[in-house]
This record gives structure tokens, sequence and C-alpha cells, in this order.
């Protein structure tokens, strides 16, 4: 209970007689006591600002709220009762200029927070002009839910003389009843309302600020968030404290209350400051597109390594942004001698979760060193490790399944899969392993990054990274230029690499991207779902793997035999000859094989490298 909203410039007399009202108590079986209207009429008039009081049904103020001319706060959600219930409390507030009527955001504020009745109050010279209610009218299937707005009852205009006779319990009784009902019980949906806001790019950014929102709302739509609307903003410099300044803030928090938003969704990263700011002032939970993603690999991770590297980005995340309760919740110190709050909960906080990160990171540190074990294996046995890198949605798993029957999840979703796959792929002469990596994104969070750089080094020492573009989607070369600085990021842009083109098939204007196809050597236009090209990649992989083989010509004597079985395992025997000298053959031979055969060579040469696939 308390005094709270735009009380600034407001003489010390004014504010007293509000905070006088909490002391107040009024009959209970009244919408609004005569007296207490015409006393808001009085104060609404001195300082030409609305007024919001909520009244519990014991006749006793809740909460007093001070906005300005057009508007006053809402109720801080913590007052709710509960969801399924009305909150216990009615709102009675004034309009200066003495129209009474229920704007949309005052009725939006009846159902967001589930309130008895709103109230308006028209004042014009200090006196009240007529009064407007209006009540929840419940909805009678489950499917109207979302059209609730569109169902309340409204009474008004109604004079001061007539709030003796208006019959607010009887209204207030058959709405419980209502509710109790399970046929016609308030609902709140499972999903959240979502608004999204954009900010305009300067020209040159790496992807187009209406692309960059169009992302943003895949996001939020693979997080399973309703997107309501998007907004796209003109900011020349973002404010230290909102972001997007005082004036827009209280412009989205009308916004935001007309239309009973759950969620607001920044495209840019938010401060904690900013964050905590938004909240307060908009009256909604608001996050930025690095929490959004965040989520969205949260609710992705399957593995028990996916699963440690999301939580340890999502600590990193959260720990600048905790917030306490001050000196209320702390605890003296032990100690002879002991002065001052001692450890506070917060700080608590902070030490149990720095503790967590540091043991997440000795985990993930484990698993590093597994995975350079394996790593080390691979090199000594001399298998090529090709990676599909590319960014998210860009079809890396219909391309792996497509190539080795991996079975991997594919879907037409943002981050549809997280954890690395790897399978073998047989080629023309020998087999490699390939490995399906996570998917990038524009903006991609920094702690992503940390945290999965023990699975993103895999990328690091691959022999061949397979790098599969959205040739369908206008903004490829941004898509490019993101994956490519991820990859410098990581260490790893100077791994060969071959540009695939993939959703050939849905390209509209195919000869304008051949022109740009051609300029990337290697390069080739796919279609992993319908395999278009799909013999063709296999055979630019094998031509651009490192370690290529060489044609060979050895006479083995008779006793290396099974010399000669290995070079048919592990190599390509082309012709075998069975001489009085011994046995002549010709292969393709790769390392170690070629170290091993030093000693019998009679002639080599490098094969002809086969030709790159153009259009």
């Amino acid at each position: 209970m308390g005094l709270s909203g735009n009380t600034a410039n407001i003489k010390k007399s004014i504010l007293q007689q509000l905070e006088a009202l909490e002391n107040e108590s009024f009959p209970r079986h009244l919408l609004v006591s005569p007296v207490l209207a015409q006393g808001l009429a009085a104060l609404t008039d001195a300082i030409d600002r609305e007024i919001a009081v909520y009244i519990d049904r014991h006749g006793k103020i809740n909460e007093i709220m001070l906005g300005d001319h057009n508007t006053a706060p809402l109720i801080k959600t913590q007052l709710r009762r509960s969801t399924n219930r009305l909150s216990g409390l009615r709102c009675i507030h004034t309009h200066p200029g003495g129209d009474s009527h229920l704007s949309k955001p005052d009725i939006s504020c009846l159902y967001e927070c589930y309130l008895d009745a709103i109230v308006a109050i028209g004042v014009e010279k200090g006196e009240v002009t007529d009064i407007h209610a209006a009540f929840i009218d419940m909805p009678v299937s489950f499917a109207e839910v979302d059209n609730t707005l569109n169902k309340y009852r409204e009474y008004g205009p109604l004079k001061c003389e007539e709030l003796e006779n208006f019959p607010f319990l009887n209204i207030l009784s058959e709405l419980d009843k209502q509710i109790v009902n399970p046929a016609t019980h308030l609902l709140e949906t499972q999903q959240e309302k979502t608004l999204l806001i954009g900010f305009r790019q300067p020209k040159g950014s790496l992807l187009s600020s209406e692309d960059s929102l169009t992302e943003l709302e895949e996001l939020a739509k693979t997080a399973g968030a309703i997107v309501f609307a998007k907004q796209l903003l003109n900011i020349d410099k973002p404010s230290s404290g909102l972001y997007i300044g005082t004036g827009k803030a209280k412009e989205l928090a009308l916004y935001r209350q007309e239309h009973s938003l759950d969620l607001i969704i920044f495209d840019n990263e938010l401060s904690p400051r900013q964050q905590t700011n938004l909240q307060d002032a908009l009256g909604c939970s608001v996050i930025d597109r690095t929490a959004l993603i965040l989520q969205i690999f949260a609710d992705r991770a399957k593995t028990r390594e996916g699963i440690l590297q999301v939580e340890l980005a999502q600590l990193s995340y959260l720990l600048p942004r905790l917030t306490g309760y001050g000196t209320s919740m702390s605890r003296l110190g032990g100690g002879i001698g002991t002065r001052g709050p001692g450890e506070t909960k917060l700080e608590t906080d902070r030490r149990h979760i720095r503790k967590h990160i540091n043991d997440l990171k000795t985990e993930i540190e484990t698993i590093k060193k597994q995975r350079s074990v394996l790593r080390q294996q691979r090199q000594e046995n001399h298998i090529p490790v090709a990676a599909l890198i590319g960014y998210t949605n860009a079809g890396k798993s219909t391309l792996m399944n497509t190539l080795t029957n991996a079975g991997v999840l594919a879907e037409n979703k943002l981050f549809a899969t997280l954890d690395t796959t790897t399978r073998r792929l047989k080629l023309k002469q020998h087999e490699i392993l390939l490995s399906d990596t996570v998917g990038f994104i524009h903006k991609l969070p920094h702690q992503l990054i940390a945290a999965f750089r023990a699975t993103l080094e895999e990328i690091r020492y691959a022999d061949l990274l397979l790098h599969v573009l959205d040739a369908s989607n206008p903004a490829y070369e941004a898509h490019i230029q993101s994956v490519n600085d991820v990859l410098a990021e990581l260490g790893a842009n100077d791994i060969p690499t071959i540009l695939l083109f993939n959703k050939w098939d849905q390209v509209a204007d195919q000869v304008e991207l051949t022109h740009n196809l051609n300029l990337h050597n290697p390069s080739l236009p796919i279609s992993a779902l319908t395999g278009l090209n799909i013999p063709e990649l296999i055979e630019l992989i094998q031509t651009n793997l490192p370690n290529q083989p060489t044609l060979v010509k050895l006479l083995l004597p008779f006793s290396q035999t099974a010399l000669l079985n290995r070079l048919y395992k592990e190599g390509e025997v082309l012709a075998v000859d069975y001489t009085e000298a011994g046995i002549s053959c010709s292969a393709n031979l790769t390392e170690p094989l070629l170290s091993v055969v030093k000693f019998y060579l009679i002639e080599e040469s490098a094969l002809p490298p086969e030709r790159f696939f153009t259009l």
C-alpha cells in the first residue's frame, strides 16, 4: 500500500491529502463513495493529473497512483490474487476534462488486472460531471477467450446521487458465481501476446532493419510466443536509462495497456539497467534478442553436453541482471564486533551462481578434453573430417540425412537441432566423417559462443567446411557474412570451404543468382530435400579434401602380400601384375599409405584435379 506514480512538482500539502486517504474506509456496498468521488475530483483539479485508487472489498484503499493529464499507471501485477478469479480490487480513477467514458486502456486494465470493476469519474472545475463503470462479462466458451475484450458490461453515465442504489454487490456476486463454474471461468492463455520492437539500421548494415525484425518474429514464434504486432523505431542514440527515451516509453506503455500485451521483445541487446527500467515503465515483461535465443536453446538442448552449455550461457547472461530487495533481505555477519547488515540475499544468490558457473565450466572442460582425445585418434588414423556449417534453418540437418541417413531431426524452424551429430560418409575412394554443427544467426549472443566453444572447436579442426546457404532467402549475402564473422572469431576462417546454395529448387530467379554463385569457388547449387546435384556434391567433397590421392606404381616383393591386401582396403588399386621380379601394381594412395610403400615406389604422380561444378 502507498502512493506511487508521477508525484513530481506536486505540493507537499496535496501529497499529504492523498496519503491521508490510505487511512480512510468507505462503505463496502457502494461502487464509489460520493465523498471519495468529490474528494478525488477536487484533488484532480488541483494537480491536473489523473488519480487512480484501488479499493478492496472491505472498502479500504490498497493503492494510490498518479498519472498525467490523460493516463494513470496500472496496478502492480503482484497485487493480483490469482489468474482464475477476480482480484478483489476495483479501480476508481479520474478523467480531467469532464469526459467519464471508459477508454480502451481502461477496459484493458479491467481484464489485465482481473479487477472487480473499473470506474471513471469525469472531472470539470473540481466537480464530478458523471461516472461510468464496467465489469468483466465472462466468456461463454473457451473459443471466445481471445475475444474477451469485446465482452464487458458498461454502466453510465451515473450521477453521484444514483450511487447509493447501484447494485454493486449483486453484480459482484453474480460474477464470482460465474468464475467458479468451470465452463465459464476466466482463462489465461499459455502463449504470451507479444510486441516486437526493431530499430532502423544505418545504411550499409549487415542485415536490413526489416529483415532483422522478420527474423526476430521467426525466433519469437519458435519460442512459442504469439506475435501481435511489430514496430520499427528511429533512434539516433540509445538512452542509457530506457534505451528508447521517456516519451516513446510512455507511448508504448499506453499501446501495451490498450492491447493487453504480455511481453515486449527488443531486437537489440539491452543492458541490465535498461531492461529493469523498461519493465517498470511499460508494465510487462521485457526481454531482448539475446534472452530469446537463449530460451530457444534451452528448450531445444537434449544431450547432456548441450544442456550444460546452454545453462552456462543463461547463467552468464543472468548474473548481471539479478536484482535484490536491499537491506530488507540482509542478515548479520558472524564474528566479534560485526558491523553493518552483513551478506544480503542478492549477494548470496550471486555467489551461488558464480560457483555454479565455475562448476559448469569445469564439467565442460572435461568434455573438451574427451573431444580432444577423440580428435587425436582420428588424426592418427588419418580420417578426414568435413563439417556442415551455416545459418540456422539453411538445411544442414536435411543435407546430413540425405548424405548419411543420419535420422537427425529436420524441421522448418530456427535452431531445430543444437546437438552435434557425426556420421561416416562414403566417398568414391575412401570414407570421411561428416559433422552437423549448431546453426549461426545474426547477432549470435557472445554468451553462446563462449559456452559452445568446446563444441564449435570441432569446426577449427575440420579438414573441410561445407557452408550450407538458404539460396531462396533474399538476405543470403548477410547470412554468409554472419557465418564468416563467427568463423573468424573461432579462428577457422582459413579452412577450405565449399559454399552450397541449398533450396535451389525454391529460388525464383536462378539466372540472376547464378552470377553470384560463380563468384564463389568452389560452390554448388543443391537441394538437400529433392537430391538435386547430390552426386556432384560428393565428387566436389572428394576433390577438395586435403591429402589428395597420388597415383603410384609399385613393385612389391612376394613376401608383402599382406601389404597388398592393405592397399586394397585403404586405397584404390587400379592394376596388379605378378612378374618374376615381384608384384607390380598401380594404385591411388594417400597418407599414411604413401609413407608405408615409399621403399617400393617405381613411379608416382599427383592425380589431375577433378573439375569444379559451375553453371
